[in-house]
């Protein structure tokens, strides 16, 4: 019997999940995600969840993380101070493509050198101006990026400065060759930066949750989620974070596959802070072409084509106060549940609704808390935010007495924002719990917290709502109409030729809405998904059944919907691919681009065979090294032919080699 460990650590929960024999779920387990640390969240589901199985942590064959830790880090800012080597450019290209707003003020150097198209030399590599900016800067960054002018031709210089650098100092490199074989010189340069930013936070994560495995007694080898859905070695995941970006949405659709089956379906997964919509195609996760976009950052990593809304079982309910009718939307910002704050502070919470609720009239910050996170050490406060931090200490607050000015509540958002603070508020998971559908916390808090929140008035002077349990129903059809248009606009997305305008626009569009409605008057209107959806997430059943009525389409509710993202995890195949491009510099010779330089061959098969040799040795490496066995190789030719007086001339042709196989699984 081999027993498979998944890992998943999401913005609330981390999962843990064991899976025997890769054909059964033989337990599962979740603990609150701990932010400060999260090692700790991590030791404490794979604790329980080895406790529910009662097996010895030695049996453990083999075990898999998928972490947003990536993702959340470029989405908020986070990571190393890094330093960019760009070799060949000039300064205006630090502008393009967000360059440098991702260098947020962090050294860059414009270095003579770099290659032409073909693949020569372009200029001398300026080594002297290299090693003066090292002996600057090398002390205070955690990371260099390196980017060349047409490194994917030739990575000379690349490797060059990167052996300098190596020579020099001890701090880890990033080259941008390495990321991707595809041109675009600016945009491979910001991959290599959040890259070099990453490495840090990641090894760190990973360093920490191998220990806290070992501690456990787990002493199997540990793979990481890749944002396609395939696995790389720890080894692997440490020298290239940014390939983690979207680990954790794409574990979901690797989850979901093996839980289900499908073949073709929308996948929703809805977590604390988001709902990410991505589309299973021909049984795999359907890949962005053009690279994955987190925090406003479009890169250059091969990741799963996510749409993400801003809509989760914590999102902030906000009340609709213009109107006559009234009405609340929900999020886009995540706040803890007020039912999970009352099992952390129960005295505090529930003294505070008590006495509120006993008041003729409600306040501004009434139902809603606040609390700093443990274990963050702060730095480059402004007075004021240092005040109102200092104000919460270690305790958890009502709101409303932290915040002595209406100037302070901007300080107080900066001070969440860089998650040294959390607000407790109104969500979609303490209307659960009022409706009797979650019992996980303290629903006395939620009843009370949603009869203070229905109390708010409306423009015509009444009440948002009569009582709690009306409220949370709106709350649950406002979470049904929100997830049913993110779901729509991907699917809308996906058939955008066909419309010729903006998914979100036509999701709302009042034919769709009543086309989804049924009209049926002199013009009969009909609107739905031609297509299944799979619901994920521990609250999934709570919300999807009545989505899927919504949305006229079969809802597939597997039954470890809760836990899909910590099996994708332990799932998935080790999956390497390897790219590299044959040009014709001039007729009658067909070069060949690797990492050792330029190959001339006379004839354009010799060239494609030369090339196809090089990378299924280099996939097929790197699949070993990442511990795959039974390793298939597929190969992809893209050969671009121009006509020219009426015959066929090559042009450039792009090979990409994938080698595939699962993880060698340990036996005693």
């Amino acid at each position: 019997m081999a027993l498979l460990l998944g890992v998943d650590t999401g913005g609330t929960y981390t999962d843990a999940v064991l899976i025997r024999d890769d054909r059964d779920v033989l337990a599962k387990a979740k603990a609150l995600t701990t932010r400060q640390d999260l090692a700790i969240g991590v030791g404490e589901a794979v604790a329980a969840v080895l406790a529910q199985a009662q097996v010895a942590p030695s049996e453990i064959a083999l075990a898999a993380l998928s972490t947003t830790l990536a993702t959340n880090a470029l989405v908020e800012g986070q990571g190393g101070r890094v330093a960019l080597i760009y070799i060949g450019f000039g300064e205006a290209d630090l502008d393009r493509h967000g360059l440098r707003e991702a260098l947020k003020g962090d050294p860059a150097l414009v270095l003579e050198g770099g290659h032409s198209h073909s693949g020569s030399e372009a200029a001398p590599l300026d080594r002297e101006a290299l090693r003066a900016f090292l002996q600057r800067e090398a002390v205070s960054v955690s990371g260099f990026a390196i980017a060349g002018q047409f490194a994917t031709r030739n990575p000379a210089h690349e490797l060059e400065v990167a052996r300098i650098i190596a020579e020099e100092t001890d701090v880890p490199v990033t080259c941008s060759h390495q990321l991707s074989a595809r041109l675009n010189g600016p945009k491979r340069a910001l991959t290599a930066v959040l890259n070099a930013r990453l490495i840090g936070m990641i090894d760190r994560l990973i360093g920490r949750a191998e220990s806290r495995l070992s501690e456990l007694g787990v002493t199997a080898q540990m793979m990481v989620v890749r944002g396609d859905g395939a696995l790389m070695s720890s080894q692997q995941a440490r020298a290239r974070p940014i390939e983690t970006i979207l680990s954790g949405p794409a574990a979901s659709l690797v989850g979901a596959r093996w839980l289900t089956g499908v073949e073709t379906a929308l996948v929703s997964d809805i977590g604390g802070t988001t709902t990410d919509v991505a589309l299973i195609e021909n049984g795999k996760p359907k890949i962005d072409p053009v690279g994955a976009e987190v925090g406003g950052y479009r890169t250059m990593v091969e990741a799963v084509a996510m749409r993400t809304s801003g809509l989760g079982g914590d999102s902030q309910v906000h009340p609709i106060a213009a109107g006559m009718s009234g009405g609340v939307t929900l999020g886009p910002r995540r706040v803890l549940p007020i039912s999970l704050i009352a099992n952390m502070s129960p005295e505090v919470v529930h003294a505070t609704l008590d006495s509120q609720l006993r008041a003729v009239t409600v306040g501004e910050y009434d139902g809603q808390f606040v609390r700093a996170i443990p274990g963050q050490t702060p730095v480059g406060l402004s007075d004021r935010e240092a005040r109102v931090l200092d104000r919460i200490g270690t305790q958890t607050h009502p709101l409303g007495a932290v915040l002595h000015t209406r100037i302070e509540q901007g300080a107080l958002m900066r001070l969440v924002d860089r998650g040294l603070v959390q607000i407790a508020g109104v969500t979609p998971s303490d209307a659960s719990h009022v409706l009797g559908r979650l019992s996980s916390w303290d629903g006395d808090a939620a009843q009370k917290a949603l009869t203070l929140f229905a109390r708010r008035r409306v423009g015509s002077g009444d009440r948002l709502a009569p009582d709690a349990v009306t409220l949370a129903r709106m709350i649950v059809d406002q979470m049904t109409e929100q997830t049913s248009l993110t779901l729509l606009e991907t699917a809308i997305a996906e058939d955008a030729p066909a419309f010729g305008t903006s998914p979100d626009q036509l999701a709302r569009h009042v034919l769709m809405q009543r086309g989804l409605s049924r009209h049926q008057g002199l013009v009969a209107l009909s609107a739905g998904l031609n297509v299944d959806v799979v619901g994920l997430g521990a609250s999934a059943p709570s919300y999807y059944p009545a989505v899927g009525t919504r949305l006229h389409c079969r809802m597939i509710l597997p039954e470890h919907a809760g836990v899909a993202n910590a099996i994708g995890a332990v799932v998935g195949r080790i999956t390497m691919r390897r790219s590299g491009t044959v040009t014709a510099p001039e007729e009658g010779r067909f070069r060949v681009h690797l990492e050792n330089g330029p190959e001339d061959f006379t004839g354009s098969q010799e060239a494609l065979e030369r090339l196809e040799a090089e990378l299924r040795a280099e996939a097929r490496a790197a699949a070993e090294a990442a511990g795959a066995q039974d390793i298939s190789i597929q190969v992809e030719r893209d050969i671009r032919i121009a006509e020219v007086e009426a015959r066929e001339v090559f042009v450039e042709a792009f090979l990409t080699v994938e080698a595939s196989g699962r993880p060698r699984i340990a036996t005693g």
